[in-house]
């Protein structure tokens, strides 16, 4: 028995699959607790009635939590000494010398990453061609130990130079501080992310240890609170890790929630044949959204906050625009949206929780897309009059109408939403007209239509259990990890029998790490690729990797596909990676039964169209029935609006399928 559980900033989202016999699922939603994400997980695993599963350990729970990425945002993050070699103390505070506004002449000092008083300076200096340049004695380390006990922080981060070359002196510090029986978690960037790049491996190496304790305690009370039963995190590559690894490998939790959904959408693409998906998630906070051409894309240059997360991630845009998005009127008197959201406390107005602030969800209830009779996840039932005051003060303020307003707020998510997808669609070289918007998160079905017509598309999912997919995407998500280990090789120079030897390390390497966590060799299938570029260039494209013939062609095929030019000159292997995965859990969805209450239909005014909109419940649609916009579906989770000039059809897994005719 599966349960999946994603930890949002506004609902906690289950779903249950129970496999024994023939397949059946259930879903939950409930508000979160940031305070304590652990209460609300509870809360769930008890309204589900799964409390007599837990007790006898048979549940096998998946979860994506968003507190590694909560502590980032929010600077709470553990008193960390960072140590490096001699004259690199300030390598974190120089960073790359990027401005944050290219024009601006002057902008706010920016707080280091680590305070100075914190980076500490050693020896143990290892050279570009693995040389030492200034050896590591015991006094020195002797030293070292002391300056941290003096400092008394709750984390340690190792970063020396060119530690991926030989990690020798990073150990023997790690191995010096557990011997002083210092209580302190250790990273070391050898282990972290063993590759080029001080600075990205620096604050990599950082934000592992800085967030190890509280994601450590998170966790240990989580496990506690679950007794037996097995509990997996969803890594930001979209994979999943056993919990007791988790801890060590924090820096990989911070896309955990996100990286649910784009797993949920692709194998929902494997179940309905579709291969090329933009994927568009709004949930009540934040909205990601993704391109997926066969597989899921990741990256190694994402950045949160402001800092650089060179470990592997799903390839994915996030922006501050959901369905608690507080808009607001600038001094210039332009009305504005976001990245300030209401949350789940006290969350829109319209939930009538003490919210003050007109947000997304509440100009929907104002425009008539949501229903003021229909109960939200949680049997949350919405105030149209509190929704209507508090965008009413906006509207004072740009002498528009009440509705004018609630329509501007909508518009402007939806333009934030479509730049983001731009940027992951035609700014790579894709037309998303040859793609189907999938969207979904609670908030979602609300903006489809109009997002799919802002980039020209004419097909749409929304999927069945779309306001809780991402926690769909924990279930489906296969167990793997992502082992990576820079070389820096001239292409034509590459000696093909030591490569081999490399890759082969690498994926024992591998091997061996899942099978801590319990899972036999044998079942384990591993996927090479390397980061490769034209020589002179700073950044690098993956290629999979099954022969330098074919790596090389299939580079230039995509330098020309993303930049619009190849090159016939010199090209470099820089990094080698190995994607080490366990099988798949083989399920596919039910299909769904029709409704005996198909042609339960009435009709509601929406604002902007001159025909009322038909309301109906998804669970009571047929399966082949078309429905043409302006119509509104009802469900648990989630609300969906067609809009004018699209139609939309329930097919056999219960998906919804829009389509906008040629007019």
């Amino acid at each position: 028995m599966l349960l999946g559980i994603d930890a949002g900033g506004t609902f906690t989202d289950f779903i249950f699959v129970d496999l024994r016999q023939t397949i059946s699922i259930r879903v939950h939603k409930t508000l979160s607790t940031p305070a304590a994400p652990e209460q609300a997980i509870l809360q769930g695993i008890s309204a589900m009635g799964l409390e007599s599963y837990m007790r006898d350990g048979s549940l096998q729970i998946i979860h994506g939590s968003t507190v590694a990425t909560n502590l980032l945002l929010e600077g709470k993050l553990a008193r960390t000494v960072f140590v490096t070699n001699y004259g690199f103390a300030d390598m974190l505070l120089l960073a790359r010398q990027t401005r944050p506004a290219l024009y601006a002449l002057e902008f706010p000092e920016i707080e280091p990453p680590v305070a100075a008083q914190l980076c500490l300076e050693t020896g143990g200096r290892i050279a570009a061609d693995g040389s030492v340049v200034e050896p590591l004695s015991e006094p020195e380390i002797d030293n070292l130990v002391e300056k941290i006990k003096s400092l008394k922080p709750e984390a340690v981060a190792i970063n020396l130079l060119f530690s991926f070359l030989d990690d020798g002196f990073e150990r023997e510090i790690e191995a010096a501080i557990h011997r002083a029986g210092l209580p302190v978690f250790v990273s070391r960037s050898s282990q972290v992310l063993p590759e080029y790049k001080e600075y990205e491996r620096g604050i990599a190496t950082w934000l592992n240890a800085s967030l190890a304790p509280a994601v450590s305690g998170y966790l240990q009370r989580l496990q506690q609170e679950l007794g037996d039963n097995s509990l997996q995190l969803m890594q930001s590559s979209g994979e999943t890790i056993a919990a007791h690894k988790a801890a060590d490998s924090a820096v990989n939790l911070l896309l955990s929630g996100p990286a649910g959904g784009l797993t949920a959408i692709a194998f929902l693409g494997e179940q309905l044949g579709i291969s090329k998906i933009i994927s568009f998630d709004m949930g009540g906070t934040s909205t990601d959204v993704a391109l997926l051409d066969g597989q899921i894309a990741t990256t190694n240059e994402a950045t949160i906050s402001r800092y650089p997360i060179a470990v592997p991630m799903v390839d994915m845009q996030t922006i501050g625009a959901g369905g608690g998005s507080i808009a607001f009127v600038d001094s210039g008197g332009m009305l504005q949206l976001g990245p300030l959201s209401a949350g789940a406390d006290p969350g829109p107005a319209c939930y009538d929780k003490g919210g003050s602030e007109a947000t997304v969800t509440d100009a929907n209830l104002v425009l008539g897309r949501l229903q003021v009779n229909h109960a939200l996840a949680g049997a949350l039932y919405l105030n149209e009059s509190a929704a209507i005051a508090c965008i009413e003060k906006l509207a004072d303020k740009i002498s528009l109408s009440v509705e004018e307003t609630a329509l501007g707020i909508v518009t402007i998510a939806n333009e934030h939403m479509a730049r983001a997808i731009r940027l992951i669609s035609v700014n790579q070289g894709n037309d998303p007209q040859d793609f189907v918007l999938a969207s979904f998160g609670g908030a979602g079905g609300l903006h489809v239509c109009a997002i799919a017509d802002a980039m020209q598309m004419r097909s749409a999912i929304v999927p069945i259990h779309g306001g809780v997919l991402s926690a769909l995407g924990m279930v489906v998500a296969r167990r793997g990890r992502q082992f990576s280990k820079t070389l820096g090789l001239e292409f034509d120079q590459i000696n093909k029998s030591e490569l081999e030897k490399e890759f082969a390390e690498l994926e024992q390497h591998g091997i061996h790490q899942l099978s801590d966590e319990g899972l036999s060799p044998a079942s384990l299938s591993t996927r090479r690729s390397a980061d490769m570029r034209y020589k002179g260039q700073s950044y690098t494209l993956n290629i999979e990797w099954k022969s330098a013939e074919k790596a090389s062609d299939a580079f230039r095929q995509l330098h020309k596909k993303r930049y619009g030019y190849a090159h016939n000159t010199n090209m470099e292997l820089l990094n080698i990676r190995v994607n080490v995965m366990a099988p798949n859990r083989q399920f596919s969805l039910p299909t769904i039964t029709d409704s005996s209450n198909c042609n339960n239909i009435h009709y509601s005014k929406v604002y902007g169209h001159d025909d009322k909109a038909k309301v109906m419940a998804r669970t009571e649609m047929s399966v082949g029935q078309r429905v043409t916009g302006p119509a509104i579906i009802t469900e648990y989770s989630a609300t969906t609006f067609i809009e004018a000039g699209w139609t939309v059809e329930l097919d056999l897994l219960g998906n919804l399928l829009l389509e906008k005719p040629d007019s």
